[in-house]
Parts: structure tokens; C-alpha cells; sequence
């Protein structure tokens, strides 16, 4: 994988917040210090590797991004690159009135990232008082999608619609 290639990764939709990311950048660095272990043990005789254990986010980031990585310079350029993606990438806010199922969320975060910006990582709360939909902050904008705020919106006619039912 070139350099320049290395700044276009591929995000699992399984990696939705800043955390799974740092999770990721965690487990790459375990990883390339065991690699790192055993080129000083085997003196760098790759046949005698044995792959460390990776977890099932890292397989599919590898696969995603058909990275090699028994490749050091790869494995370095990787490293870096993920930990700019941790500290640089856009972050969505969104809290829900209920909590959202894990793959409601892998499908949005899946269509932000098609649809928004290919790293948008996902930042999730929940507020009861939303009633219903979503209250949504990009570092540009607030959107309230929430029930509340369509409520309130419409006071004037949902008002003069139970006063006609007198």
C-alpha cells in the first residue's frame, strides 16, 4: 500500500465512535509489537511468524483496505495515519429520545460516512425528554428532528384544533 493510499482507509461500519478508533489504534500498536517481538527473536526470518490474535474490527479493517500487515513500513504508515484519523475526524452528535439497536446505527453510520464525509464517526446520547427522533450537532450545525420540536412548531395548530373539538 503506497503513502498516498494510505490517508484513503476504508472504515468498517462496526467502528462507530471515537473510541472504537482508539481501540483500533491500540490493538494495531499490539500488534506491531509483537511483530516487532518475534523479527528480533526469528532475526526478521518471516516464515517463522506466527499472526498475533486480531480482533474481528481489525480483520475487516485489513481486509477493507487489502493491507499487509507483516509489511513494517506499512504497519508504521498505518499507525499514523490512524492515530491523525482518531484526532482529526469528523465527529456527529446525535442523541435519541431511546436507545437505537447496533445495527440501526452500523446503517446510519454507514450512510454518513457514503453520504457525508468517508471517516464520520458516530457520538451517541440519549434523552427521554426528545419524546421521539433525533436531536442531531455536526461541528456546523444543530438539526432538531426530535417530536418535541415538530410539538412545538405546530402549538398554534394543534390549539385551535382541540378548541374546535368543544
Amino acid at each position: 500500500m503506497s503513502e498516498a493510499a494510505s490517508e484513503t482507509y476504508v472504515l468498517p461500519s462496526a467502528l462507530i465512535g471515537r473510541a472504537d478508533l482508539a481501540r483500533l489504534v491500540r490493538e494495531v500498536e499490539t500488534v506491531d509489537g509483537d511483530l516487532e517481538s518475534q523479527k528480533v527473536r526469528t532475526g526478521g526470518d518471516k516464515t517463522a511468524y506466527h499472526m498475533p490474535t486480531m480482533s474481528q474490527a481489525l480483520s475487516d479493517f485489513l481486509d477493507l483496505n487489502k493491507i499487509d500487515v507483516t509489511n513494517d513500513h506499512v504497519r508504521m504508515l498505518m499507525k499514523e495515519q490512524l492515530r491523525k484519523l482518531k484526532d482529526k475526524a469528523p465527529i456527529v452528535h446525535m442523541t435519541f429520545a431511546v436507545e437505537a439497536d447496533p445495527e440501526s446505527i452500523q446503517k446510519l453510520v454507514a450512510w454518513l460516512r457514503e453520504n457525508a464525509h468517508p471517516h464520520t464517526l458516530l457520538s451517541i446520547g440519549l434523552q427521554p425528554a426528545l419524546v421521539g427522533g433525533v436531536y442531531m450537532r455536526t461541528p456546523n450545525h444543530i438539526h432538531d428532528f426530535s417530536m418535541r420540536s415538530v410539538f412545538q412548531g405546530k402549538r398554534g395548530v394543534m390549539i385551535s384544533q382541540l378548541e374546535g373539538l368543544k
